[in-house]
Order: structure tokens, then sequence, then C-alpha cells
């Protein structure tokens, strides 16, 4: 029989986590609102540690930037108090909604995946904006990272080590993190047919105009928007640009970069209302089909036209401007696993392929994860001995235990 624990406090998870590490094979699925169970491998723990009661923001200084918030807090409730303020996260998490037909889940979710969204070849990725965390280790002590204030921090920064661990190093208790002013005015220029999608997306990202989201949409893909002004010009495809920030400056850009691009084919302007709405379709994967497994690419930019045409027959669109390969494949018992990380390491200088929709028995033999050089994966793996010797939180979540 499992057991469920549902911690209120910092020491019920202390007693949950050395309930499980007193021995007897005893593990922990570590949960928040379970909205990512699709992301990853599946857990072999029977006993649920449920962080959803630990929640509420603790602080908030909109003048000073900065939130601290306990874990289990979700990310609707601190999306709708970023609002108030005019403020956002600015790397735009990744929702599972689309491909897993979830709610959007907790902050210690948030950080434990690290999925950035388009902003992040400006603004950075998940692991730069956390400032500090309380956490629970798997031997059961109580450990902190960070602060407020970067500048006078001192000691390891574990922070970088937190985020993205999937839970296996520690139960995250409470976390502090920077926000960023919501920008006035966002809009989008769009550039339809252009015959080198990537020299266009590379002509916008290096420009001298700041530019927040750079991505194109194959035909296919295109055709699939929920933003009109897209669907209805898919026919050759749509390269965009987006640029946010004072009324005043994002005129100026957007007319700069409208004439970057005349040349190149026809180019026309998204609004604020339809440049939010385009953007998380991309944020999300918002336009693939539910029989279709996914995977997500992380390459160099000038890599990823190169890599998406490798696997030609499957669909895919390209963010970050080429340096995010969301891709779609056809439901098979390896996930096409072979034939993506070969076309990856056959035409990408460095990267990663992760995959993030697949069924359940599926992720259960294919790496879903980049597979490490045997170097790194033995540093990992002292790594989680320090932090969780006996592998009681989340068990085989990221890889499959050799052990």
């Amino acid at each position: 029989m499992s057991d469920i624990f549902k911690p209120e406090n910092d020491a019920h998870v202390v007693d949950a986590v050395r309930w499980a590490a007193s021995g007897n094979g005893k593990v922990l699925d570590v949960v928040g609102h379970a909205s990512k169970r699709g992301l990853g491998r599946l857990s072999r723990a029977e006993n649920v540690l449920d962080m959803s009661a630990l929640s509420g923001i603790t602080l908030y200084e909109p003048e000073e930037l900065v939130m601290r918030a306990r874990a289990g807090t979700a990310l609707l409730e601190v999306q709708a108090a970023l609002d108030d303020a005019h403020q956002m996260l600015a790397f735009e998490p990744w929702l599972p909604g689309a491909l897993y037909g979830t709610e959007s889940g907790t902050l210690g979710g948030m950080f434990a995946c690290a999925q950035a969204g388009p902003r992040r070849p400006l603004v950075g990725s998940v692991r730069d904006h956390l400032l500090g965390f309380e956490a629970v280790s798997g031997r059961g002590e109580r450990f902190k990272s960070g602060g407020r204030v970067v500048k006078n921090v001192s000691g390891f920064d574990l922070c970088k080590l937190m985020v993205g661990s999937m839970g296996t190093l520690g139960v995250m208790t409470e976390v502090t993190f920077k926000v960023l002013p919501r920008a006035e005015k966002s809009r989008t220029v769009l550039l339809m047919g252009a015959k080198d999608p990537g020299a266009a997306m590379r002509k916008v990202q290096n420009s001298a105009y700041e530019v927040s989201g750079v991505a194109h949409l194959p035909a296919t893909i295109a055709a699939r928007s929920g933003v009109s002004d897209v669907r209805e010009n898919a026919a050759q495809g749509v390269t965009l640009v987006r640029v946010e920030g004072p009324a005043s400056s994002v005129q100026v850009r957007c007319e700069a970069l409208r004439a970057l691009w005349a040349e190149l084919g026809r180019v026309e302007d998204l609004h604020t209302a339809n440049t939010a709405q385009l953007w998380a379709e991309i944020r999300d994967a918002a336009f693939f089909t539910p029989d279709h497994q996914v995977w997500r690419l992380s390459v160099s930019p000038s890599d990823g036209p190169a890599l998406a045409a490798m696997l030609a027959g499957s669909e895919y669109y390209l963010d970050w401007a080429g340096g995010l390969v969301w891709l779609a494949v056809p439901a098979t018992d390896g996930a096409s696993a072979e034939r993506v990380r070969g076309a990856l390491n056959d035409c990408a200088t460095s990267g990663h392929a992760t995959l993030m929709r697949a069924a359940p028995e599926v992720r259960a033999r294919v790496a879903v994860f980049q597979p490490q050089p045997t170097g790194l994966e033995r540093l990992m793996k002292r790594v989680q001995d320090g932090f969780d010797p006996h592998r009681v939180l989340n068990p085989g979540r990221l890889v499959l235990d050799r052990e």
C-alpha cells in the first residue's frame, strides 16, 4: 500500500523524507500539481510527497523586482500578483497544457523542470532568475542557498544545480526569484514565404534593434495557429520577430525591421493582443496533434534549420532564431530517438534533444533527456550521492537507475 504525504510546513517535509530515508526501499514521488508528469521518465516511487499545500506568496516587493513564495504556490496565483503590478516572469515559462492537457502547475515544478520560452535568448534561462531557495535533501536535512541580493551571497551557487534537477536532489520548500516590468507595447513583424528562413532570422537577431522573439513556422504549422493573420497567410510559411518596450521605441524598431526584411518577401504587422496569443502558441508547442510524439531540440541557431531539413517528413517549427527546434514525429515504440539524435550528432556542433511527449511505456525505455558522456554521467552520480545517497527522491525520473 502506498502512502501520501501532504506537508503543510518544512518540518513535515523533513519528517516525510526521513521516513523514506530510514530504509526498507521507501521512496517518494515528489509532486506539486502533477502537471508535468508527461516530462521525464516516470518515477518508480509508490509513495507520494504532495507539496501543493505548502503554498502562498511570502514576500513581494515590486519596486525591488523580487518575489518569494512557497514551492507549492500555483503559477496562476503568482501570475495574478504580477499582472496587478504590471510585471512578469521574463523567461516566459513553458506551460504544459497544450502537450499534456494539464494546468500550469506550481513554482517548484517550474524551477525543477526549467523550460524557458521564446524570450530566453534575450533574458536568459530559468536558472538565471532564481535568486535563492530553501530545501530538504534526500538525507532529510534542511539547506538553503542564495538570497534576495545575489552580490551579498557567499558559498556554492546551488541555485544553478537545483534548477532542472526534476526533484532528484532535494525538495524545494521556498523560492526567491527575479521579476521584471511588463513591456508597455508588444508587436510582431511577419515575413511571408522567406526562401531562406534561417538567414532571415539571423538578419534580425543580429541587428542593432533589440528583439524578444524570433521564430519560423512552416506552412503546415502556421495553418494551425489561432491567429487569423498567421493562419490565412500560411501557404509559404511565416517568419516572425517580436519587439517589446515603450510604444515609441517599438514603433521605430518595427519600421526598421520591416525595412530589413522588405527585400525578402511580403511583410506585415501584428498588434499586442494577437502577438500575445501567437507567442503563447509558440512557447507551449500548441500546434501539434495529440497523436504525435514531441521532441524539443536545443542547438546553435545556425544549426537549427539544417537539423530540421535533415529530419524531413516530420513536423517542426523553429524558435530562438533557429536555436530551438520543436519536432513532432509519428508515434513509434522508440519515439524515433535514434533518428532524431543521429541527425543531431551529424549536423549540430553541440546541443541536446529532450523527448517532451510520449506514452509512459515509451519513456520507460527511451532516454528522455540527452545521454551524457561517461565523465559527466559519473559527475552527476557523485553530485546525487551528496544530496540523496539513498535515492529516495523521484528515483529514475531523470535517467534509468543503474544501481
